[in-house]
């Protein structure tokens, strides 16, 4: 506001003030969006408001010339509009319909938590998501079954999906795609690469950090494990880590969402053996008694996509 009527004080400087002024002032009226305005509040504007406020309708008329062009506003990302409260003419700023898209994909995006994990995979859509065989067509029924039955703070256990296939065929990419359905519905997903955030767990010993990063993945709304037995799986990641967070999800019934290239049977057998070859057959049927109990296995067949 400064600015403007630093403007109109160096244009009204020197002899010519009452020409200038008068020539500023046609100008102002001549604007088609001026014209409009005071056409529809004909019969409450005057020529003595139109004067007392010529600084307001020149604000305007500069300020809606920039948003025509494209150009940054005194408020970027809003539009002027003109407003009249008794004998004073306003200018208030709205905002525009790019802003307002911009705002509402800012907040979905908020929604979606993601570690590790890819752009394209961030901006999935279950539109875009191909049907193109049997064992599709149901991880793509499966996935929207949740996604029409999930309602946040429901009481009762709602699974989730353990989605397997071969390498490339679209499980990381249906997780993502069903991350963003529900952000469009207010609700909060995490997405985890498991690979790197297992690796992560392991480095974040050093500043004590883990404990952090473990209750962070036990509490969020909704958990999508991604590529789970691709890690490089220790006991202690088995059992501390993993373990802990599959538990506390299970015992707080906590939607929870895996894919892998291993069938849960062979998952098991994954997990079975650590890092040193030692058999724990036990300790892997623990794991995958929780991962049962919070996913729906889903086999997601076919070509490779990546390529």
């Amino acid at each position: 506001m400064d600015k403007i009527e630093r403007t109109l004080g160096q244009l009204f400087q020197g002899r010519d003030f009452e020409k200038q002024y008068e020539t500023l002032k046609q100008q102002v009226l001549a604007y088609s969006p001026v014209q409009d305005f005071l056409k529809a509040n004909n019969e409450d504007i005057n020529e003595q408001i139109i004067n007392q406020n010529l600084s307001k309708l020149y604000e305007f008329m500069t300020e809606h010339q920039k948003y025509q062009d494209k150009k940054d506003t005194l408020m970027p990302g809003y539009a002027p509009r003109l407003s009249l409260n008794g004998d004073y003419i306003t200018v208030t700023y709205y905002p525009t319909e790019e802003k307002i898209q911009a705002d509402r994909q800012r907040a979905i995006e908020k929604r979606i938590r993601s570690l590790y994990m890819p752009k394209q995979i961030m901006e999935a859509t279950m539109d875009d998501f191909t049907i193109d065989n049997e064992s599709r067509s149901a991880a793509f029924l499966a996935a929207g079954e949740f996604l029409s039955t999930y309602q946040k703070g429901s009481t009762g256990m709602q699974k989730g999906l353990y989605i397997h296939g071969s390498f490339g065929t679209g499980k990381s990419y249906l997780l993502g795609a069903m991350a963003k359905d529900l952000a469009l519905k207010g609700i909060s997903t995490t997405l985890v690469y498991l690979p790197e955030f297992m690796r992560e767990i392991k480095q974040s010993i050093a500043d004590n950090s883990v404990g952090e990063k473990i209750q962070f993945a036990k509490e969020t709304e909704i958990l999508m494990l991604d590529d789970i037995g691709a890690e490089s799986m220790t006991t202690w990641t088995r059992d501390e880590v993993l373990g802990a967070i599959l538990q506390f999800r299970m015992q707080e019934e906590l939607p929870t969402f895996f894919s892998s290239n291993y069938s849960m049977e062979h998952l098991e057998n994954h997990l079975m053996f650590s890092n040193n070859g030692n058999e724990e057959r036990m300790k892997a049927r623990r794991i995958m008694e929780r991962v049962r109990y919070l996913a729906k296995e889903v086999e997601l067949d076919g070509r490779n996509r990546r390529y």
